[in-house]
């Protein structure tokens, strides 16, 4: 039985809505599941490993939820002597019996993810064909596994990782780039683990679900190549400005005095078995499955929504308005839902992140089409939006009204690229805190 809506319980459905989504993604909850014990067999998806035949099984990760993903399997491995390193983002560590928990920079890469991708490759030891090693991988891995190619410091990649930031890279580009600038990155460090047997557990953050694109897939063959690198930073217009030893690398590549990245087929992968643990789909389902208790009519637009963040608003807004007019595609009350990740090409030096900035640029189409009783909402399923010290926001009709006579003004605030200042103003942010997890964004449009 459905519960009727009302707009005076707009806050208690925000909350519900991204609860749940949260739970359903929540790293243990979704490893426990995936490995099942049985006696000395332990099964993963299709795959089963006889434990009495292996000698050392070591649990190595990466990723902002690389701590809970690990937990889990410890968990499915009481009776079992293990050891291992997880380097997660400084403040989400928690304690994993057994294992050494290291924190690094994100998303600059920082001289502590340096040491700490040292220490896990130390830990791997030398891999023998009867060695186990349980790989749990998340979003933000790629900052966090920070090991330059030779030729390459640490400070370019700093700053390359800034101007990739800067100007409005999606994770496919981005990371093509880091792939051909890293040691462990784009599949070098299945070499480094080759011949033990490798079970890869992945929490995606990557719209689409490229796996070999989560933290840079350190574990997957790589499709993409030196050309495929220099096009995307010609494309944004960054190869001019790149660091030099960083163009010299890249240009050496390109011109085929370097390896390429390891390519689908090479035997290295042979013993790697990669299982998707969960993703923004999950998530996305999770929260709709939520509206629909609550008495919305839900309709899961995408999970794939990418594109300038006030371009997405202009998308969400669009459809939320055809709603309220027409009923279609479906009639209020609904509950429009998106996943996906936007990105911001960063024109000011305000305070915000890609959530933040949609739900303003959201707020003042809301406004001008004078579209009452909707409500916006914006969210990292991490729990961090860029600077904006926030999940994300909420933006409805009279946000900008309101904004105005808390002395901001809404049109320079985004000009600014500071929506998180002005949000925080009106107590209108989302903070849900280190949710432990990271299946990218959650949008959804309530309408009473």
């Amino acid at each position: 039985m459905r519960l009727k809506c009302e707009w005076s319980a707009r806050a208690e459905h925000t909350e519900r809505i991204i609860a749940a989504a949260l739970r359903a993604a929540d790293p243990a909850a979704v490893v426990g599941r995936v490995l099942v014990r049985s006696g000395a067999l332990l099964q993963a998806g299709a795959r089963s490993y006889n434990l009495a035949g292996f000698k050392r099984v070591r649990v190595l990760g990466i990723g902002k939820a690389a701590a809970q993903m690990a937990q889990a399997v410890v968990a499915a491995l009481p009776d079992l002597t293990l050891a291992g390193v997880l380097i997660t983002k400084h403040g989400f560590a928690q304690p994993v019996r057994g294992l050494q928990i290291l924190e690094a920079g994100h998303p600059l890469p920082d001289e502590a993810g340096m040491q700490a991708a040292r220490q896990l490759l130390a830990a791997a030891g030398q891999p023998a064909p009867d060695d186990l090693i349980i790989f749990v991988v998340s979003g933000g891995g790629s900052a966090l596994f920070t090991l330059p190619v030779d030729g390459v410091e640490l400070a370019d990649l700093q700053l390359l990782n800034q101007q990739l930031l800067r100007s409005g890279a999606n994770i496919e580009q981005f990371n093509t780039v880091r792939k051909h600038v890293s040691q462990v990155q784009g599949g070098w460090l299945a070499r480094h683990l080759f011949p033990a047997q490798v079970l890869c557990l992945v929490l995606s953050d990557v719209v689409g679900g490229a796996l070999d694109m989560v933290a840079s897939g350190p574990l997957l063959a790589d499709p993409t190549t030196y050309a495929d690198a220099v096009a995307v930073l010609r494309g944004l217009h960054l190869w001019d400005g790149l660091p030099p030893r960083v163009a010299a690398h890249l240009t050496a590549g390109l011109q085929g005095r370097l390896l390429e990245t390891p390519k689908p087929g090479d035997a290295i992968f042979e013993n790697v078995h990669t299982i998707l643990v969960a993703d923004n789909a999950l998530a996305a389902g999770a929260a709709s499955q939520c509206a629909a208790q609550l008495g919305f009519n839900p309709l899961l637009v995408s999970t794939t929504l990418q594109g300038e963040a006030r371009a997405a608003a202009a998308a969400v807004v669009e459809l939320a308005g055809n709603v309220r007019r027409n009923a279609v595609p479906v009639a209020a009350p609904a509950c429009l839902l998106w996943g996906g990740e936007t990105t911001v090409t960063m024109r000011g030096n305000g305070r915000g992140g890609r959530n933040s900035e949609l739900a303003l640029a959201a707020a003042l189409l809301l406004e001008e089409q004078a579209l009452q009783r909707v409500r916006i909402v914006s969210f990292a399923t991490d729990g961090d939006d860029g600077s904006s010290a926030a999940a994300g926001a909420v933006a409805e009709a009279d946000t900008v009204q309101r904004a105005a006579r808390a002395g901001h003004n809404a049109r320079a605030s985004l000009a600014g690229n500071d929506s998180a200042t002005l949000f925080a103003a009106l107590g209108d942010q989302i903070h849900t805190g280190n949710t432990g997890t990271n299946v990218n964004d959650l949008m959804f449009a309530m309408l009473y």
